[in-house]
């Protein structure tokens, strides 16, 4: 018997996923399914929470992946179909993140107002991407004469950059950016209190301001040939951006948390530690520590992980330094400035200093 692929093994579950909301709707009484008020569905945890801030007493939110849950693997259960079925809108990262999105809406029936959170902004990059471009560039250099090659060339660069890093919040005025698209969009949403949810914005945004003044002024007090990190993926890129800060490595060579590094990359980012004067390596809260650990150990710096782990690509659980974004930014700044060293300075009223 053949064996089925993997698409079509999640086509299929997809259909299930379908089936099962057909099935709980029908057999739910009238009006169980229906709540007071407007409902919004959003996907990750940073999402959800950014909604949830501009949303107010306005919507109810629904976030659907849990803290330490990765957006790069996730599969809505039949009761999350359910709920994005009946929901008003729904607010999606974007830029490429949720690729799983699609066949959830379609499996859900989905027809409200769809908010993506990435309007707007330019993706960086990614690794492999920028691996490609060489690729492509020695390429054109080698067959410089046929022309034919050199459009077939750029076709190919411009599908490759279809979607790039899709970690945009990591940077908290790109945070800002996504913020006024969740609030714009929420505000055509029918039923909701467009004014409440412009002023939520507008208070959420002030305090996003202050955070990225305070990383501001806290990173500016190391100097830049100083600011170096490994972590434990390629998740913070626009962070690094933000505040020049170098990327010397990553655990995992991918922006998606699933891959795996060989034997010779982790040779490689010991080798580079050495190299740098790199003092730690930080692993993820939602990623096994232990290559991270193991890599550490290998290069006789430090590690930090367990509560001492960066929030990544989700926020914490309810209670830790990461259950909401500005907690999570605060809890990663300060431990990247005790790795340099630096005490970081007391936090701004309005952050909860």
């Amino acid at each position: 018997m053949p064996t089925a692929s993997p698409r079509h093994l999640r086509l299929s579950a997809f259909a299930l996923g379908a089936a099962s909301v057909t099935l709980l709707a029908g057999c739910s009484t009238a009006g169980s399914s229906e709540s007071d008020g407007v409902q919004v569905v959003a996907t990750t945890t940073q999402v959800a929470d950014f909604t949830r801030e501009v949303a107010g007493e306005s919507a109810e939110v629904t976030g659907l992946l849990e803290p330490g849950q990765s957006a790069h693997s996730f599969d809505p259960s039949a009761a999350q179909l359910l709920a994005l079925g009946s929901a008003d809108a729904l607010v999606v990262n974007g830029a490429g993140l949720e690729s799983w999105i699609d066949d959830a809406v379609a499996a859900s029936g989905f027809d409200g107002v769809l908010i993506d959170a990435s309007t707007g902004i330019e993706l960086e990059a990614t690794d492999d991407e920028h691996a490609a471009d060489d690729h492509a560039d020695e390429a054109s250099d080698d067959h410089a004469e046929d022309e034919h090659a050199d459009e077939a060339t750029g076709d190919h660069a411009e599908d490759e950059h279809a979607d790039g890093n899709p970690h945009i919040w990591t940077d908290p005025v790109l945070a800002e950016r996504m913020v006024a698209n969740i609030a714009e969009g929420l505000e055509t949403v029918p039923g909701i209190d467009a004014d409440a949810i412009g002023e939520n914005a507008a208070d959420y945004t002030a305090r996003l301001d202050a955070l990225d003044a305070w990383i501001d002024e806290n990173i500016a007090t190391v100097p830049v040939e100083d600011r170096l990190l490994v972590t434990n993926h390629d998740a913070f890129t626009y962070f690094l951006h933000a505040y020049d800060i170098t990327f010397v490595g990553s655990v995992i060579p991918s922006f998606d948390d699933n891959a795996e590094p060989s034997a010779a990359e982790i040779d490689a980012l010991v080798e580079r530690i050495a190299e740098t004067g790199v003092r730690a390596v930080f692993s993820e809260a939602s990623i096994s520590p232990k290559a991270a650990e193991t890599i550490a150990d290998e290069a006789g710096v430090a590690v930090y992980s367990g509560e001492d782990a960066l929030y990544g690509d989700s926020l914490g659980q309810p209670g830790s330094d990461g259950e909401t974004y500005l907690g999570s930014q605060v809890h990663n700044v300060e431990l990247i400035l005790e790795s340099w060293g630096v005490e970081p300075s007391a936090l701004p009223a309005v952050l909860g200093g």
